[in-house]
């Protein structure tokens, strides 16, 4: 069954998101935005278009009707008023917020809708919570899973060792919301930029911190069996203190419109970027304490003519990766979807999930 998509947001992550959707022979694809320049670029890719306002509640919804899904790659105070339209227009509906608040307004919609509605399906949360939660299955018992994901410039240059990668207002939301976690088998808040530690690999030293929004709905699926679950972002050493003094000591944190403006003009973007998944869990298995890993790190690479870079192609391969399981039945396809309800093996054998594969460190170890 050919599906017809609608993205709505024309920025880097939903020019990727056309782009596969456009080279497959399973969909077709219209990009909605209200920035007749960001269009532009993707009628010169061919890909169709159409101009629509998000905060126009009416229109939006017009402007949807006719698609059987709708993927929401716009900021994240869009989401509710973006989602609600997908369900006026009977559409499915899929986005990649990290934002606590955005998800609950969606699950709100999702438990009197007739069609499905999935937030969180990006890198982290989404393919990092399906990895997570397969991991975790792995064990009889578990005890511990802790996440960490970093999108990061291969040749760092400046102090923070940075280069915004996607979404700005996304990742200042990740520095200074609350972050769930599991703790002594509680769900509870954590504060963010805590829970310090350093993390090797490939003789290369990173530094990981609490971040919010990364583990999705897992800490809800795993409360009472999971003594400790928890989600942190990775960076390179010294990042962190930087952060620190920049909305602590500085109070950045309370004019985070300033914060962006700065992060905007001062950290440029990059294409040559590094994509690195880091889950490890803990427990028993056949009544042993053992302990398993999950490793994937990916590039940048060129797709259709055009160079990609590793954050748009994994955040653009988890989106795509759970819609394409939905399409073919393997999902439900009315109410609210979690992550964590989906296979790894069955992500992995979609056409988008195989993007991930290439960056399998994990099977690549065993086969050496």
């Amino acid at each position: 069954m050919r599906w017809n998509i609608c993205v709505v947001g024309a920025g880097k992550i939903g020019q990727m998101i056309a782009t596969l959707l456009k080279t497959s022979p399973n969909y077709t694809v219209t990009v909605a935005d209200h920035d007749l320049a960001a269009l532009s670029v993707l009628n010169k890719m061919g890909v169709p278009t159409k101009q629509i306002d998000a905060k126009d509640e009416a229109g939006l919804a017009e402007g949807l009707k006719g698609f059987d899904a709708v993927i929401s790659a716009a900021p994240f105070f869009l989401t509710p008023a973006i989602a609600k339209a997908a369900q006026v227009a009977g559409a499915h509906y899929f986005d990649l917020t990290e934002d606590v608040a955005a998800t609950n307004a969606v699950r709100a919609l999702a438990e009197k809708s007739q069609t499905a509605f999935m937030p969180q399906c990006g890198l982290a949360p989404g393919f990092v919570g399906i990895a997570g939660a397969a991991l975790a299955a792995e064990f009889d018992e578990i005890d511990s899973l802790h996440m960490r994901v970093g999108a990061l410039p291969l040749y760092p240059t400046n102090a923070l060792k940075y280069n915004l990668t996607w979404s700005t207002d996304g990742l200042i939301n990740e520095y200074c919301n609350p972050c769930d976690a599991i703790v002594n088998g509680q769900l509870v808040k954590t504060a963010p930029l805590e829970d310090y530690e350093i993390l090797g690999h490939d003789g290369v030293e990173y530094e990981c911190f609490n971040t919010s929004g990364g583990l999705g709905t897992l800490p809800e699926t795993l409360e009472g069996k999971a003594r400790a679950v928890s989600y942190r972002s990775i960076r390179y050493p010294g990042h962190r203190d930087i952060l620190r003094l920049l909305l602590n000591d500085l109070g950045l944190e309370r004019r985070r419109d300033l914060l962006k403006d700065i992060f905007e003009a001062a950290l440029p973007r990059t294409d040559q970027d590094v994509v690195l998944v880091y889950c490890t869990a803990k427990g028993r298995i056949g009544g042993q304490l053992r302990e398993k890993s999950l490793i994937n790190k990916s590039y940048s690479r060129v797709i259709d003519g055009l160079t990609w870079s590793a954050i748009q192609v994994t955040t653009a391969a988890g989106v795509l990766g759970v819609v394409d399981l939905m399409r073919t039945g393997t999902l439900p396809s009315k109410g609210f979807i979690r992550q964590e309800q989906v296979k790894f093996a069955d992500f992995l054998e979609t056409e988008f999930g195989r993007l991930y594969r290439a960056g399998d460190v994990t099977k690549q170890s065993k086969a050496a």
